[in-house]
């Protein structure tokens, strides 16, 4: 997350639980229940400060809603004349994500549930709501509703980073397929030259032919590996070195071994955490072919000893 998105979202959350300083509400009546009443209500209380824009009918406050923005929308139900439970609904699948809040005169008992089933954040009762009440009911709508955005482009954004390191997984782990391609095409050269009549058969250069205990050796190491970093598998790293040496594992079969485990492990995370696999896993395969170097070097002298003794000339 970039340091301006993470300082307006600790600016925003120091806000949260907190009356907004000026709230900006649409109110969706009729020419029966105007709002000239709620307007001397807000205005006596002085929690916050409410610009009240009136709509009378559903048709004005529709185009209200396409041409201007509300922090708050405030539907009057009225059975018969304007039915705020249908308009809410309406308003939600249209793709509405304004708080909504309905005001009427049925009790809170009969229009709870229905309210909240469209999408309202909430239902009051004219007699039973104080005006204090109704701006906290706004409040936390609105508070309600940036969560949720927030909430959003958080999800949007957590997708677009693993979608980014999932390709940038697939890429790295393409280049050193290209490094296995090399080595092989360097081997079947190096054989031709000191026996032109031996043709090597073609091979698939990323398929792992290793005994299946060697591979499970290895992804079991790598994922250790990935959790507890590097220098903590020394003797393990030791161990798997002499280990491919005494076996005679050329450096070309172990870069296939751990293409192979490494594309395993990947997609057994489903993507997840896969900029942090690839690092560790880079780390891994630098140090396991620095001991395989050195178990290959170490049994040079011993080979060379034991080979059929030259002639001196002096």
């Amino acid at each position: 997350m970039a340091v301006a998105e993470t300082v307006a979202i600790s600016d925003q959350s120091s806000l949260w639980g907190r009356m907004p300083a000026r709230i900006k509400v649409l109110y969706i009546t009729t020419l029966h229940r105007t709002g000239g009443w709620l307007m001397e209500a807000f205005a006596a209380d002085c929690a916050t400060d409410i610009l009240l824009d009136e709509a009378v009918g559903v048709t004005s406050g529709l185009s209200r809603l396409r041409d201007e923005v509300f922090d708050a929308v405030l539907v009057s139900h009225e059975p018969g004349v304007l039915d705020a439970v249908e308009l809410v609904e309406g308003l939600r699948v249209g793709g509405h994500d304004e708080p909504m809040i309905v005001l009427g005169m049925q009790p809170s008992t009969a229009m709870d549930a229905n309210c909240h089933e469209v999408g309202a954040d909430a239902y009051c009762c004219v007699e039973q709501t104080t005006t204090r009440s109704l701006l906290w009911c706004f409040a936390r709508a609105i508070e309600r509703s940036q969560l949720i955005r927030e909430n959003r482009r958080l999800v949007q954004a957590d997708r677009q980073r693993l979608a980014h390191e999932q390709t940038e997984a697939k890429r790295l782990l393409d280049e050193q397929r290209a490094v296995i391609a090399d080595l092989e095409l360097l081997h079947k050269k190096k054989s031709e030259l000191h026996e032109p009549s031996k043709r090597l058969p073609p091979q698939d250069p990323i398929r792992c032919q290793l005994p299946e205990p060697l591979v499970k050796h290895y992804s079991e190491m790598l994922r250790a590996y990935v959790i507890m970093g590097a220098g903590n598998l020394t003797d393990e790293m030791t161990t798997l070195a002499n280990l491919l040496a005494e076996s005679g594992i050329s450096a070309q079969q172990t870069m296939q071994l751990h293409v192979h485990v490494l594309e395993k492990l990947i997609q057994d995370l489903a993507g997840r955490s896969a900029r942090h696999v690839m690092t560790r896993a880079d780390l891994l395969v630098v140090e396991v072919m620095a001991h395989l170097a050195d178990g290959y070097c170490s049994r040079y002298p011993h080979r060379k000893s034991s080979s059929p003794a030259c002639t001196t000339r002096i």
